[in-house]
């Protein structure tokens, strides 16, 4: 794997994102990359294959997110192998994400990168969304190819009080999922999203409570 490579498309993407990454970051961001490369023959986390790509559709997709989450408490919910929260959470280091996914593999492969990677502020959650009973509501809900709008403000609702914010990235511009969403919330804004190299739309929807 040629690492150099790897930091180069980060240091371009994120140049073009107008997003300020330390070398730390950067060797974070790349080594999150190179773990997700090692543990996918064994745990299949991703389609994709080339870490390049990687870099591209996991990473750069992820960080574009970064000035568009406020508060001190996220949730990512159905994350994966940890997307974007992974990313984000090198990104925000202040912010305390809770990862959840309901497949423990890639729970733990979460936890051994938090580990290695020295994020102290990332806490893997092994559970159904809908099971999870926080102590306290969430500041921001976040997901990335986990739901329609409308299932996923049903299964997260019970995550965040009135105060609290839903984003969702999405592909398209989802007009049709828009208009499924119930009069219990309200779309506050869809942003679209421009991801160097990336191919195809990118657009964030940001959901209240009403």
């Amino acid at each position: 794997m040629d690492t150099t490579k790897l930091h180069q498309v980060l240091a371009q993407g994120a140049d073009a994102l107008k997003l300020s990454v330390s070398d730390t970051q950067a060797t974070q961001l790349v080594g999150f990359v190179e773990r997700i490369h090692k543990w996918n023959k064994a745990y299949n986390l991703t389609s994709i294959r080339d870490p390049e790509q990687m870099m591209v559709k996991h990473i750069l997709d992820s960080i574009a997110v970064t000035p568009h989450v406020g508060g001190k408490r996220v949730i990512d919910v159905g994350t994966g192998p940890g997307l974007p929260g992974v990313p984000l959470a090198i990104m925000l280091p202040d912010t305390q994400f809770t990862l959840l996914d309901s497949l423990g593999k890639r729970v733990r492969f979460m936890k051994q990168c938090a580990y290695e990677l020295g994020l102290q502020n990332v806490s893997p959650l092994h559970s159904r969304v809908e099971a999870h009973q926080p102590g306290q509501p969430y500041d921001v809900v976040l997901s990335r190819a986990f739901a329609s709008l409308k299932d996923m403000l049903h299964w997260c609702q019970h995550l965040v009080d009135s105060s609290g914010v839903f984003l969702a990235l999405k592909g398209q511009f989802p007009q049709s999922e828009i208009d499924e969403v119930s009069d219990h919330f309200q779309i506050e804004s869809v942003t679209e999203l421009s991801v160097p190299d990336l191919e195809g739309d990118r657009h964030l929807v940001t959901i209240r409570k009403v």
